[in-house]
């Protein structure tokens, strides 16, 4: 058996045309255009990687973007007021501070400086509460897309066991909070494993469904699986260059062992990291539309 491919590339481009209609529909029908503002402090080649493509996104979708870039030794009272001014400003919907910051800014102080109905990236801990209880809110981009490739790709959630391998406040644990809950996507039994875990197999082979957000390349094999498991690998590991030196990635599971097995995979690249960008602009349009009293 080899696994069904999960090619979040092309769900991410059926959720982004979507979008693209819904942008029109928004400008044509009620004179709104979503705003996004990406804020880039330093000249982190990542990060630069990382907020050109966003800016790309929304510019192709029809946004008012604006990219935002300060030095790298900005005050935080600095970036504080800009993220103020950005706040009340009323053509901008949507506030993404990129980190990491520098040293001697507080990235919980930023973040949580941003208005909770401006925070698409869903980190706020207005947001993270709003999520906990279930109430309407910006949901983490990556858990977000996780859901939505699971829903469009048609994989039972409701019963289903899932265990989660990670811990972090950006993947683990909201991904493992919106899968118990009473909603599409969810109603799953949840384990999470982390590092003090003592036995991860004996967890990660009772699973229906794996979310591997480990950081760790092929930290998972083939024997720590079921068959028919499907598989949700959210790492990005380098682990080499080619001769023309293009870095050579791999996710936190061994990719080829493990779709013999499972039911279901997702590749690296092309599995998550598509979704985590489409999911930020899905939020920046539900901030439109919610300025707007359109929701």
């Amino acid at each position: 058996m080899s696994a069904k491919i999960i090619s979040g590339k092309e769900i991410a481009a059926q959720i982004r045309e979507e979008l693209k209609e819904e942008v029109k529909r928004l400008k044509s029908d009620h004179g709104v255009t979503p705003g996004l503002v990406t804020i880039l402090v330093g000249e982190d080649p990542a990060s630069i990687s990382y907020v050109t493509a966003k800016q790309k996104t929304a510019h192709d979708l029809g946004f008012h973007s604006i990219q935002d870039n300060q030095p790298e030794d900005i005050s935080e009272d600095d970036l504080l007021a800009l993220i103020d001014k950005y706040n009340n400003d009323d053509s901008i919907h949507g506030i993404l501070v990129q980190l990491p910051l520098p040293k001697h800014i507080d990235d919980s102080k930023v973040l949580e400086a941003i208005d909770p109905d401006k925070d698409v990236d869903g980190f706020h801990p207005v947001n993270v509460g709003r999520m906990v209880i279930g109430e309407r809110c910006f949901l983490p981009c990556t858990p977000h897309g996780i859901l939505e490739m699971l829903i469009r790709s048609g994989v039972e959630t409701s019963g289903a066991e899932v265990v989660v391998v990670g811990r972090s406040n950006i993947v683990g644990k909201p991904i493992a909070n919106l899968m118990i809950q009473k909603r599409d996507g969810g109603n799953a039994t949840v384990t999470v494993c982390h590092t003090r875990t003592k036995d991860m197999a004996f967890h990660t082979k009772r699973a229906d469904i794996l979310i591997v957000a480990a950081g760790r390349p092929k930290v998972v094999t083939a024997d720590m699986v079921k068959d028919g498991v499907v598989v949700i690998d959210v790492g990005v590991n380098r682990i080499g260059k080619t001769p023309e030196g293009k870095a050579i990635l791999c996710g936190d599971v061994d990719f080829d062992a493990i779709k013999e097995k499972a039911s279901a995979i997702t590749p690296v690249p092309g599995g998550v990291g598509p979704m985590t960008i489409t999911m930020l602009m899905k939020n920046t349009v539900q901030a439109a539309k919610q300025f707007a009293g359109l929701v």
